[in-house]
């Protein structure tokens, strides 16, 4: 039985790349198009160690669509200027920020994912995705301790998880309308949780921020004291969160202290593990996030640190049926669900690309191992950097995880300020790229060591010229070279 014709697609050009997938027969001008495309990503990738961590401006081409489509060849050529001014992860002197390098299945699957073009609004639309997210956030969400029967779904990016985390306290709690609920967190928490309460229609004097001890983890004192003062005053509390990872420093808040002054008032725990929680996945370092089970729910963030392309978040809850409770409204121009509800009805996301492909794909060529290696590297890193500025004037603000932050001792907010300007050009200079954070008062400059290319020659270039910026230092010693 021969097969029907097809109409011609909107917009066909006369010769050369098609617009649109060929649904009856391969396409080698597209199939040409996909490898130079991947091998210019490549070429990308291969200099990466000749070029700046931050590149400087560069020429954009034209924004606006010209009257006829594009060539494959002007494409190509228009995407490599747009490539030539991006900033830069694979160079191994990428240190400033929580984004390390891509894992290569992760980025094979972000093709397959837009050429699948799924769509995990509704089960119908991306059958095999679906459930594929629906499994491994549940597997995610029991190795990390939450329980049998828990789980949760893929978001992009933290912000909207801890988002969508505290709608669902506010939901369970029947506090909708309630303006002068709380919620408590650690000084240092991330600025997505004030940003979740003003995208809720809460007042700023809804966050209630609790002091943090010297290395940077709320005080569960403080926080006592600040329940107490919510009770006796008849304001409801929506939630705590407690932080497995702050942004500058990288400090694990103490969950079971934390989780034995919430449970006994039926308070919403949410953990923000946006950085850290990936580390229970490592049975070695599992105890530098310690007690990640005890929360209602938990953000984790894969893009972080495992090299998930982004975006890669996922919310998990000890109850993930509370999140199609809290979402639910239907989908009448869609058939039944499956299950429970749709993935369009368990978040605040409608339509949506099916982003747990590139997770599972990545996990999958990673392996336990491998997981546990990209874990071990990055503290190992953040160690020898810790002990080649441990004997410089400064003081180091680190954690349990791969963060450290440090600024010159005795120094004014002024000049803490001019040294951080002056010392990361200096680094920038031989492309060694640190963050310039400011943090309880004083602008430091933050390493985030999980880039896996990075070595001991760059650790130890950057500790010269930190020592260098510093009257009167002595220059650090080498780092023995791993056998």
């Amino acid at each position: 039985m021969s097969r029907p014709s097809l109409p011609a697609p909107e917009h066909e050009p006369e010769a050369g790349l098609a617009a649109f997938p060929n649904p009856l027969a391969a396409d080698p001008a597209l199939e040409s198009f996909l490898v130079q495309a991947s091998a210019q990503l490549c070429r990308w990738w291969a200099s990466s160690a000749q070029r700046s961590p931050l590149p400087g401006l560069s020429v954009l081409p034209e924004v606006a669509p010209a009257r006829d489509g594009l060539s494959a060849e002007a494409l190509l050529a228009d995407l490599q200027l747009v490539m030539d001014g991006a900033y830069n992860p694979c160079n191994p002197g990428a240190l400033a920020h929580l984004d390390p390098p891509p894992l290569t299945a992760s980025v094979v699957a972000d093709l397959v994912v837009a050429g699948l073009n799924n769509n995990l609004l509704a089960e119908e639309l991306a059958p095999s995705l679906t459930r594929l997210e629906r499994c491994l956030t549940a597997w995610l969400a029991e190795r990390l301790g939450l329980g049998p029967g828990s789980g949760g779904v893929a978001a992009s990016g933290g912000t909207l998880s801890n988002l969508m985390a505290l709608v669902v306290a506010r939901h369970s709690a029947g506090l909708q309308g309630r303006s002068d609920a709380l919620v408590f967190c650690s000084a240092d928490a991330h600025v997505s949780i004030a940003k979740a309460l003003a995208v809720m229609g809460l007042p700023p004097s809804a966050l209630r921020p609790v002091p943090v001890d010297g290395e940077g983890r709320l005080d569960a004192g403080c926080l006592a004291d600040g329940l107490a003062a919510a009770r006796h005053g008849g304001q409801p509390v929506l939630a705590v969160v407690a932080t497995a990872g702050t942004t500058v420093r990288g400090a694990v808040d103490p969950i079971a202290s934390i989780a034995a002054l919430c449970r006994p008032q039926g308070i919403w725990l949410h953990v923000d593990g946006a950085i850290g929680a990936v580390y229970a996945l490592a049975p070695d370092h599992a105890e530098r996030v310690p007690d990640l089970g005890q929360a209602d729910s938990l953000t984790v963030n894969p893009q972080k640190l495992l090299g998930i392309t982004k975006t890669s978040s996922l919310l998990l809850l000890r109850e993930p049926q509370r999140l199609a409770s809290c979402f639910g409204t239907g989908l009448p121009y869609m058939e039944p669900s499956w299950a429970d509800a749709h993935g369009g009805e368990c978040g605040l996301q409608g339509t949506r690309p099916a982003e747990i492909l590139k997770l599972w794909l990545g996990l999958r060529q990673l392996g336990e191992s491998g997981i546990a290696a990209v874990v071990d590297g990055a503290v190992q890193r953040c160690e020898q950097l810790r002990q080649l500025l441990q004997p410089l004037d400064l003081e180091l603000r680190g954690g349990p995880l791969h963060l450290l932050a440090f600024t010159p001792r005795g120094l004014d907010p002024a000049a803490a300020e001019a040294w951080s300007i002056r010392c990361r050009q200096d680094l920038l200079d031989q492309r060694l790229m640190l963050s310039r954070p400011l943090y309880a008062g004083r602008h430091h400059l933050k390493a985030v060591l999980g880039n896996p290319y990075t070595g001991n020659s760059e650790l130890e270039a950057i500790a010269a010229l930190v020592a260098e910026s510093l009257p009167g230092q002595v220059r650090p010693l080498a780092l023995p070279i791993p056998g």
